[in-house]
């Protein structure tokens, strides 16, 4: 395992890969039990894995319950992250959720409480609800962090241009500034490329990617009729082979692991892994097992380095359209840089 600070604006330090804790429990949906969520963690940790991401919507809370009683006497070792906004379910009506100063102050007491810490290290905002203003949010933020309640923020599934609003008033007030983006990205779902990262590598932010596995998509398993959580998770699920781009993603995937003798989970994450040691900013996948032997497939990736070939074929298979108005900036480039842009040793991508 390797480590890297969350970002190059803080020294928020990292494992390489996150474990995710949206499986931790069985009050919502069916998920991990107690004992085996606590078997995960220690493993995860033996693996030197340190940072944990939970939210005090998964598994209506319990995710967090079971993190609090697994992580006693060693809250210290880990870099723990979770989320608000959808609250732990029931019917909490309008005050119950969002991204309101009430609804964020209630959120962080209620998931210390639950988690049994006196800090959260990293507290994302799960979601935009459309209606609280990014000033709002900022400035409570701001309030949490200097009661010691949090100790950093980001933003999770926010579109960029609000992203980039929270952190310009952020830097121009001197409050606490947004640390990391978190985003769904795979090699079934890029579309991150065309905002959110060149966002977060011009802005330093980290970026934690969610569901590398495509909720299990890229795993091939579907296509036999094998249960996951595209069936234990009905609705939840946000990836199925429903295009033909998809189909070539996964019919790739599955030849290069068919080549290269790994199972096909380990290709997909170890794709995901090489793309992130190119990117300009620090990204962590987050990785989310419900077994400790996928949790033990998901650290055997670690060790798997593609072949150039495999990867760009991987790469170029994946890729999505640009759309405007970055395919004409790509194209115009040699007109407005007066030369080939890669005659330019300074990166050629948006800065801030």
């Amino acid at each position: 395992m390797q480590y890297t600070t969350f970002g190059r604006t803080t020294g928020l330090r990292v494992s390489e890969v996150a474990l995710g804790a949206g499986t931790f429990g069985n009050r919502a949906l069916p998920g991990t039990e107690p004992e085996e969520a606590r078997r995960i963690v220690d493993r995860f940790a033996d693996a030197g894995g340190t940072f944990i991401d939970a939210a005090e919507s998964y598994q209506a809370g319990e995710a967090e319950e079971i993190l609090g009683d697994v992580l006693t006497g060693r809250r210290d070792r880990f870099t723990l992250a979770t989320k608000f906004a959808f609250g732990t379910g029931g019917e909490p009506g309008t005050l119950g959720v969002g991204n309101s100063r009430a609804k964020m102050r209630r959120a962080v007491e209620d998931s210390l409480r639950r988690l049994r810490t006196d800090r959260i290290d990293l507290l994302w905002v799960h979601l935009p609800d459309t209606v609280t203003p990014t000033d709002e949010i900022v400035r409570s933020l701001d309030d949490l962090t200097r009661q010691g309640k949090i100790l950093h923020a980001g933003f999770s599934n926010f579109p960029a241009w609000r992203t980039a609003r929270a952190a310009a008033l952020a830097e121009v007030r001197g409050s606490t500034p947004l640390v990391g983006v978190q985003f769904e990205y795979s090699l079934v779902e890029r579309t991150a490329d065309r905002e959110i990262l060149p966002m977060a590598e011009a802005l330093g932010l980290g970026g934690a990617l969610w569901s590398p596995l495509g909720g299990g998509l890229l795993t091939g398993k579907y296509r036999t009729g094998s249960q996951g959580r595209l069936t234990d998770w009905a609705g939840f699920v946000l990836q199925k082979e429903d295009s033909g781009y998809k189909t070539a993603v996964v019919d790739a995937v599955l030849d290069v692991a068919a080549k290269t003798g790994l199972p096909a989970a380990q290709v997909a994450v170890a794709w995901v892994r090489a793309f992130a040691a190119r990117a300009a900013t620090p990204l962590v996948p987050v990785i989310g097992p419900r077994t400790l032997a996928q949790l033990d497939d998901y650290l055997a990736a670690l060790d798997v380095r593609l072949d150039p070939e495999h990867y760009d074929r991987l790469d170029a298979v994946s890729r999505v359209p640009l759309g405007q108005p970055h395919q004409l900036i790509a194209d115009s480039l040699p007109r407005v840089l007066g030369t080939d842009p890669a005659r330019f040793r300074t990166p050629v991508h948006p800065v801030a």
